[in-house]
């Protein structure tokens, strides 16, 4: 397909965080943009802003008159329903359909590809990427899928030669890229509801491992079980953190790499999972020849990701933290973060789970993972792309968690219970619609700063 011959560009689902970097970069080349979504959120009233014709209700009417078959793409979420009136009228007519990661291959595929897989992990290590990359001066263009908070956007630069995307494993959807440098962070079991079993999930990672033409272009933890250039935090391989510490609540570090030693690199963004992130940006962008002060500079004024540890009220007296975590190694990075910053405070934490099947494959180890924390308050399931599962409630995983200050509160009710608690330090954990929240969580709770 020729991109070029493209006069618009057709949405279904246009406000999904990787759909809405795609329909950036297309506004940008000058097409017309037009879309549906189930619900109105902040990220579609920025997109709506930047002059796209989005609408939130399923009916063909909607779809401009313009967007003939002949000059029109028409890109969909891999998780359209089946029965889809839209979907369903574009396919019949002859419309040129293609997902997501469809649409991502073809735009990198003439391009210098850095492809970042990963079951967590990817949008951090992604992005940290991106702004090495645009800041030391390189053509790129990174598609992300999280708003990065130096841009306000999920996408940096507008670069035609190198591209920095997120390799996504969900529908097996990685396998459409064309990779020249790669890393995978993690490759933990998630998505059982595609694919099954962890020995599959495992299998086609081996399989976007071996697209990536040098092996010495792979980068992945030292712990995998998979072929490619070893990184580590402490430990042998190729790159290593070392002397790590703590400074004005930022962590500092040295790198060994094969060709040098590069000291008191400093970065902001808190956690273990963190550093390993910066660590594997750091390894692409040194592989890649981006100069090492540039690397340095750039990890130094990286300031995160909206929902991914993203602090929203910081003081002496309350911290109120949001993050995306919805796996329980995720939730479990969350509470290293936390009791590494403050170790001494008493931590709130509210979960709202994602998924149905994602609830019931891994119930144990998210209540494990929750009960760590000193409070917990658990929402109701957010079902996303699924019908609910007979027997798997939050109320079901509620009783599974091995904690006395626990409690299930509907949506109605949780800024008044929140705002009770006396925690000073809040987390608000989850994938659903919990982000939408987070505004009204924070203005109540600065009444108690006030």
């Amino acid at each position: 397909m020729n991109l070029n011959q493209i006069h618009n560009v057709y949405f279904i689902g246009i406000g999904g965080i990787g759909m809405s970097a795609l329909a950036r970069y297309f506004t940008f080349l000058g097409k017309n943009i037009a879309g549906y979504d189930k619900t109105e959120t902040e990220l579609t009233k920025e997109l709506t802003g930047l002059g796209m014709q989005i609408h939130f209700e399923d009916d063909i009417k909607h779809i401009p008159s313009s967007f003939e078959k002949e000059n029109t793409l028409v890109i969909i979420t891999p998780a359209i329903p089946a029965h889809h009136s839209e979907w369903n009228h574009l396919k019949n007519n002859g419309f040129v359909i293609k997902k997501r990661a469809e649409v991502l291959g073809i735009i990198t595929k003439d391009t210098f590809c850095f492809a970042v897989a990963g079951t967590h992990g990817k949008t951090t290590t992604s992005s940290i990427l991106g702004h090495i990359l645009f800041q030391s001066g390189v053509d790129v263009t990174a598609f992300l899928g999280g708003i990065v908070e130096n841009y306000n956007s999920n996408l940096i630069g507008t670069g035609k030669t190198v591209t920095v995307v997120e390799a996504d494993e969900f529908d097996r959807s990685f396998l459409h890229l064309h990779p020249d440098m790669a890393c995978i962070t993690s490759m933990d079991a998630d998505h059982l509801d595609i694919y099954g079993n962890t020995e599959t999930i495992q299998a086609a990672f081996q399989e976007f491992a071996n697209r990536v033409p040098e092996k010495k272009n792979l980068f992945i933890p030292s712990d995998l079980p998979l072929d490619g250039t070893k990184i580590s935090i402490e430990g042998i391989g190729s790159f290593v953190a070392h002397h790590i510490r703590i400074e004005n609540s930022s962590y500092v570090f040295d790198v060994q790499t094969p060709t040098e030693l590069i000291q008191n690199i400093q970065f902001h963004l808190p956690g273990r999972h963190n550093l390993m992130n910066a660590l594997m940006a750091l390894a692409m962008a040194k592989t890649y020849g981006t100069p090492t002060d540039s690397i340095v500079k750039a990890l130094g004024t990286f300031h995160g990701i909206k929902r991914r540890f993203s602090y929203q009220i910081k003081t002496e007296k309350l911290v109120f933290i949001d993050d995306y975590a919805h796996h329980p190694t995720e939730i479990n990075a969350v509470h290293q973060a936390v009791r590494e910053l403050y170790p001494q405070r008493k931590v709130l934490a509210i979960f709202q789970p994602h998924l149905f099947s994602r609830t019931k494959d891994f119930a144990d180890d998210f209540a494990k993972s929750l009960a760590q924390f000193d409070e917990i308050i658990v929402m109701e399931i957010y079902p996303a792309r699924e019908l609910p599962m007979e027997g798997i409630t939050s109320s079901w995983l509620l009783n599974k968690i091995d904690n006395p200050t626990k409690v299930l509160v509907q949506k109605e009710q949780l800024i008044s219970t929140i705002f009770e608690s006396n925690a000073e330090v809040v987390v608000t954990i989850g994938a659903g619609d919990i982000g939408e929240m987070v505004s009204a969580i924070k203005s109540k709770l600065y009444e108690k700063v006030l």
